[in-house]
């Protein structure tokens, strides 16, 4: 993790949860309200969850991502999975979530999707499953657990894909 990663993360984190959770709180409870010291605690959190996300235990960055994903992103229709739109994948945290947790709740997304996760084109997408550096999803798509792959191992995966040729 870089500096620069994480003051990024941490800083985007920070004006998200403001934004959905502070803002709303000190509308509902008004300015008298309780608000500035949750204001502070959240900021607080933003750096840690920034530290987890990028840090090196992966099963706490998939709960954090998670946890955040929940909380700041809750859909309307329980039945709808999270669906961001793909312009949030270029997004700090939106790149932190693919490296670590792929697209929560998807074994497969589309080429477009797949693309703004990895910050390339559909076309280089389509590339990338054509060269087998990508793997496309029995279902359509392309596979997630391939895409967290690429972003996580990009050198190591194209060796060992070399290998078999």
């Amino acid at each position: 993790m870089s500096t620069s990663e994480h003051v990024a993360l941490a800083t985007e984190l920070a004006a998200l949860v403001e934004r959905r959770v502070t803002d709303p709180l000190e509308i509902l409870l008004g300015e008298a309200g309780p608000v500035a010291p949750v204001r502070e605690r959240l900021r607080i959190e933003a750096e840690v969850w920034a530290a987890q996300l990028l840090g090196p235990d992966e099963r706490l960055a998939v709960r954090t991502s998670a946890r955040l994903i929940a909380a700041l992103f809750p859909g309307d229709d329980p039945d709808a999975p999270f669906d961001p739109p793909d312009e949030w994948w270029g997004t700090a945290f939106g790149r932190a979530t693919a490296r670590r947790a792929g697209f929560p709740g998807r074994a497969a997304v589309s080429f477009a999707t797949a693309g703004a996760m990895l910050g390339i084109t559909r076309q280089g997408v389509h590339d990338l499953v054509k060269r087998a550096k990508l793997d496309r999803h029995p279902d359509g798509g392309v596979s997630t657990d391939s895409i967290r792959e690429r972003l996580n191992h990009p050198q190591e995966r194209h060796a060992v894909r070399q290998g078999h040729h």
